[in-house]
């Protein structure tokens, strides 16, 4: 820069002192007077060259803010920050948009009522009383669909762990061959049509939607879960549709081969009719109606040595003679209320008949669930729910009897993606029907008092 500036005002000196010999040797008055106005005129553009510079000296180079005359640089053309840990790629681009996401929910629990085996009947996953438990431990791995950017097709895949995958996935009653499922609680694939404003078509095994409250902890208002979450569907196999007509009103249709049934038992299959109203950007509210048919035509008999029966992939099965045929229905219908960024209120109601054969009088469940949750500050939260289901030809519970649960629940946020819960309930029967540590000796009544630890990690935002 110096040198640049010494070399310029060399030669301003050398052009002034060749111009003044050139005025007194050889040139007129007039010819001198042109001359100079000449010379004048290049020492100021070379002044302004020296004035320019020397700012330069002084001032530190800045890169060009972008303005209305300077187009920003586009993307591809900002250089990139070196990582210190390798590729400056995140998971989410090397994968495609996947999202990978972990949870680990487990707790400690007793039941005042010490039962036989530290057994606490009627819960879906907290299932056991004076014992560490793994709940449950997840893997869930999802890449949707993006239509707005041209992306019509997603995949998701949940893997699940724990004691909470026995209720969820274990019953032979429901699953010809459970173990041959049991660790994936969901995985299809998902396609959008361009019809309207877009129809999403799934095919796969998907978590149910009947009910208010779902598989994953961290989602739900309490640690526990309802009676009406372990009596109503976990899952389905089949395909379903979802269209929103507007930002108001969706509907919902699935053909599946049955309620917790990967693989079917008979040649039914279920039906579901769904409505979604959101009549107020804080109020919404779901309508279900769901018909099945729930009773197997096929019996699977693991470990026979029976030669003459057919198998499937090594496991022999026998027709059952005339099998009952009577249809399941059920009504569901939930709605939540954002009342305040703080508060949150929720009711269910649900009716659940069946019949054993068609000409068969109904066994019917019904009932009602109230929730409530309010946010007390950024780290602690209180929930509460009570509800209400009469078993009329014990449907859930093995017998006819009318049940009620009142759960309290005090939540603290201890880090991003980890939270505690303790929680008190007791269960209630107008029928001694829970266990004691007497064999035999059955209450009308049991208590709890749990404690739940809650942590997960990942890219997927939101509700799992």
């Amino acid at each position: 820069m110096f040198a640049e500036f010494a070399k310029t005002a060399m030669m301003l000196s050398l052009v002034v002192s060749f111009g003044t010999r050139v005025g007194r040797a050889q040139e007129s008055s007039a010819e001198l007077s042109r001359r100079v106005t000449e010379l004048t005129a290049l020492v100021q553009k070379l002044q302004a060259r020296v004035d320019e510079l020397e700012t330069k000296s002084r001032v530190p180079s800045q890169p060009a803010v972008p303005g209305p005359s300077t187009p920003a640089p586009e993307p591809s053309s900002v250089a990139q920050v070196p990582s210190t840990t390798g590729s400056p790629r995140s998971g989410a681009s090397l994968l495609g948009g996947t999202t990978i996401n972990f949870m680990f929910d487990g707790y400690y629990g007793y039941n005042f009522n010490n039962p036989i085996g530290r057994v606490n009947l009627l819960r879906a996953y907290d299932v056991s009383s004076n014992a560490f438990s793994l709940n449950q431990a997840d893997v869930v791995l999802e890449n949707a669909p993006d239509p707005a950017h041209g992306k019509r097709f997603g995949l998701r895949l949940d893997l699940q762990y724990g004691q909470a995958t026995a209720t969820l996935q274990g019953n032979a009653g429901n699953e010809p061959r459970p173990d041959v499922y049991r660790a994936i609680f969901q995985a299809y694939g998902t396609y959008v049509l361009p019809v309207g404003n877009g129809l999403t078509v799934d095919f796969g095994k998907w978590a149910s939607s009947l009910g208010l409250e779902g598989n994953y902890t961290k989602d739900q208002m309490n640690y526990s879960r309802s009676f009406w979450f372990n009596f109503l569907p976990f899952y389905h196999m089949g395909a379903r549709l979802n269209y929103k007509l507007n930002d108001a009103i969706g509907l919902n249709y699935w053909i599946t081969n049955g309620t917790q049934q990967t693989e079917p038992f008979n040649g039914f299959k279920d039906q579901f009719f769904g409505l979604n109203i959101q009549p107020h950007k804080n109020v919404a509210w779901t309508v279900n109606y769901y018909l099945g048919q729930e009773h197997p035509d096929v019996a699977f008999l693991p470990g026979s040595t029976a030669t003459n029966l057919p198998t499937e992939q090594g496991v022999p099965f026998q027709p059952i003679p005339n099998a009952p045929n009577g249809k399941l229905h059920i009504l569901d219908s939930y709605a939540t209320w954002q009342v305040s960024p703080k508060l949150t209120l929720a009711m269910e109601g649900d009716y659940v008949i069946q019949r054993l054969l068609t000409s068969s009088p109904p066994s019917h469940t019904s009932g009602a669930a109230g929730y409530a949750r309010y946010q007390l500050t950024p780290k602690l939260a209180v929930a509460a729910r009570t509800e209400y289901l009469s078993d009329r030809g014990g449907l859930f519970t093995g017998i006819t009897q009318a049940i009620k649960e009142d759960t309290f629940t005090f939540e603290q946020k201890v880090a991003d993606g980890l939270v505690l819960r303790e929680e008190w309930r007791r269960d209630a029967s107008n029928h001694p029907y829970f266990l004691t540590d007497t064999l035999g000796l059955l209450k009308k009544e049991q208590n709890t008092a749990t404690m739940g630890l809650v942590w997960w990690f990942g890219g997927k935002e939101g509700s799992w």
